[in-house]
């Protein structure tokens, strides 16, 4: 990263779900700026979990998401918080598309990603008599390493039939289960390998003298919120419905419109 980026650059390990790392980076990084403080903090980590319908989530992986994607940059905030003050300087979360509306299939990340937007929109009203700005990004669907590989995909999905109970099983069906590594599967080739438009937004949030409070980079991401805020539910319903287009059925579902179609 030194050699392609700048020789300025420091690098620090950090997992964001533990509080001892986050003491330290925030122990080196307070002996680099000392009195001038730490112009900004662009919370970036995040993890998807598993995309699958939010009955068959395991517990695990909707306290995973928080973890990750909302607890852990909360401490890293508070911890930063005092060297953010000293340079009247920036805050910047990086939330999603789906921390904004819901969105079949991310309930776990979805609602992580809302707790992260929240606590973004409070902290832009509380740090504004500090002189920091503060803003979030709701990024659409760009290409990165977030949806996971096919190793990791089996990996969950074996921890998600294993915590099923029978009748929920029975009535989703394996097919079903199964068939939800399709919609990772293909998910990359809905989204965006150009990143610019997140980079921009960011950067802008950092250095702009009069920085948004919200930003909504890449295709569908403000249209889809406008839609959500102002149009009424079904008709936003219907909109991701068709943006979706999942194809996918329920076992006890087929079996019930079978059994209507033959009466």
């Amino acid at each position: 990263l030194k050699r392609s980026c700048s020789q300025r650059l420091r690098v620090l390990q950090l997992d964001i779900t533990s509080s001892a790392q986050i003491k330290e980076a925030y122990l080196n990084i307070s002996e680099m700026v000392q009195n001038t403080g730490l112009w900004g903090i662009v919370n970036n980590a995040g993890i998807l979990g598993y995309a699958a319908d939010g009955e068959l989530l395991p517990m695990s992986v909707y306290k995973q998401c928080m973890d990750v994607n909302f607890f852990g940059h909360v401490e890293v905030t508070k911890m930063f918080l005092p060297l953010l003050r000293k340079s009247k300087g920036r805050l910047i979360n990086i939330s999603s598309m789906a921390g904004g509306i819901p969105m079949p299939s991310f309930a776990a990340y979805g609602a992580s990603k809302a707790a992260l937007s929240m606590f973004s929109g409070v902290m832009r009203q509380e740090l504004a008599k500090w002189g920091i700005k503060v803003a979030a990004v709701h990024p659409a669907g760009f290409r990165t390493c977030i949806h996971g590989t096919s190793e990791l995909w089996a990996k969950q999905e074996k921890h998600l039939l294993e915590n099923l109970t029978p009748d929920v099983k029975k009535d989703y069906g394996e097919d079903y289960i199964e068939a939800l590594k399709n919609f990772l599967l293909h998910m990359p080739a809905h989204c965006d390998s150009d990143l610019s438009p997140v980079l921009d937004d960011v950067l802008h949030a950092l250095l702009a003298k009069s920085p948004h409070g919200l930003y909504t980079p890449g295709k569908s991401a403000y249209l889809a919120l406008c839609t959500f805020c102002y149009f009424p539910l079904w008709f936003y319903d219907f909109f991701i419905s068709k943006m979706h287009s999942i194809k996918n059925v329920p076992s006890a579902l087929r079996a019930s419109e079978a059994k209507n179609k033959n009466m």
